[in-house]
């Protein structure tokens, strides 16, 4: 694909991905709230959920909704969105982890990209829409397995949900290609977040509708408003082909294209944009030398460390071992994931594989592993096979799971950026 001029190219691109197609769905709230966007069919409380989710669902093909915990509701001493607006900052709240002017328009006004609030889905083997290589955010929360279609995030960027019980926002920055799952709750309070149509770094800030507060998409971290400085939770999210999450998780459920949007899911509004020489999107800030901007990582923060393992090593080594925080991780690559942000079709995109973090270690047995074919792992001391999810499929240890290291697949100048003292495992 020839290159193109891309800062001027994507400045349209963004305000596209948030005003393609008419809403269908009074979804597109503005920062003045028209009330929470979860369903109350269980208890606020999360103690009292059911970590089980419903299965009673409808007719094979139908699109089903599944039981979600309700959020808190609206409580605005000074909104974050606000106090960015008005570049000043009330005695009310903390002073902000960030610079205003570091904290730009990306295009759209909150939730212009609109979030997707009531979530449904369709059953592994009601999938249609999906070719075997397409990328999918996968998640598992206590036996609940689910995928999250990267050809609909792109153009929704959060999902809220409640998965295993637990309520979870699912997040997709597709300027930083990350993508991080958050525990909702924090405190007494259950949030639920939107898309503030700012970017700090090229990196989604999100917004949570209780306080308004602005959230870093990349840390998690509140930054303006009156959560700043809390953190929020997070889970294991693994970009995988869509193959690979079907096979895994037959009885897994997969986010559906019926989002009250009308949208061009599958189409790439971002064509080119990681291109290995490219720039990134509004970024301001200077690009650590040791690589391009846009160069893929494998991004890994644990215990106070934080290591980025270069993609283009990690598919020629296969299998890469390294501590991070005092832990002992084995990082996984294999073939077979597009990228979504090559082609203008995802399906068509360039193999970029797909990769998985874990802790090499099975009821206190430690395990090497190496690499068996294009899709599978083996281990030195029980010779079972593993996919990239950690599931031991053959084998002694066949049923196993191995415990996820959270991490990102993302691209060198938003990881060095935002992890400034990261390690780079080479060699």
């Amino acid at each position: 694909m020839p290159r193109r001029p891309f800062a001027a190219a994507v400045a349209g691109i963004v305000v596209l991905a948030a005003c393609g197609g008419g809403d269908e769905q009074t979804g597109a709230t503005t920062s003045t709230r028209a009330g929470t966007a979860s369903t109350a069919e269980a208890s606020a409380d999360p103690a009292d959920a059911d970590p089980a989710p419903d299965r009673d669902r409808p007719a094979v093909g139908e699109p089903f909704e599944l039981d979600t915990i309700e959020s808190s509701p609206p409580d605005i001493i000074a909104s974050g969105l606000e106090i960015h607006r008005n570049q000043s900052s009330p005695d009310t709240v903390p002073e902000p982890l960030v610079a205003f002017d570091e904290v730009r328009s990306g295009g759209p006004p909150p939730d212009g990209i609109p979030p997707i609030d009531q979530p449904k889905f369709v059953r592994v083997g009601d999938v249609d829409f999906l070719a075997d290589n397409e990328p999918v955010l996968a998640l598992e929360i206590d036996g609940d397995a689910r995928a999250y279609p990267v050809q609909i995030m792109t153009w929704h960027e959060i999902v809220n949900d409640t998965v295993g019980g637990v309520p979870v926002t699912v997040s997709y920055c597709p300027l930083c290609n990350s993508a991080v799952a958050y525990d909702r709750r924090l405190g007494d309070l259950v949030l639920d977040f939107g898309t503030s149509g700012l970017l700090y770094n090229s990196a989604l800030v999100m917004y949570d509708r209780q306080t308004e507060t602005l959230w870093s998409h990349f840390t998690g971290e509140g930054v303006i408003g009156e959560l700043t400085g809390e953190d929020l939770q997070v889970f294991p999210v693994a970009t995988v082909s869509w193959a690979t999450f079907r096979d895994a998780d037959p009885d897994g459920v997969v986010l559906s294209r019926d989002t009250g949007f009308d949208r061009d899911y599958g189409r790439n509004p971002y064509p080119g944009y990681d291109d290995v020489d490219g720039v990134p999107f509004l970024f301001q800030g200077e690009v650590d030398g040791r690589y391009t901007a846009m160069t893929r990582m494998v991004g890994i923060e644990r215990g106070g460390g934080a290591l980025a393992v270069p993609l283009v090593e990690l598919e020629e080594a296969r299998v890469a071992g390294a501590a991070v925080g005092g832990t002992d991780v084995v990082v996984w690559w294999t073939p077979g994931t597009n990228s979504a942000l090559d082609s203008s079709v995802i399906s068509e995109g360039r193999d970029v594989g797909a990769t998985g973090v874990f802790v090499p270690e099975v009821d206190g047995q430690l395990l090497t592993f190496s690499a068996v074919d294009d899709s599978s792992f083996t281990d030195a001391e029980t010779g079972s096979t593993w996919n990239v999810l950690g599931q031991a499929v053959d084998g002694e240890l066949a049923g196993a799971q191995l415990t996820a290291v959270p991490h990102v697949d993302t691209f060198w100048f938003a990881w060095s950026t935002f992890r400034t003292d990261t390690e780079v495992l080479t060699g």
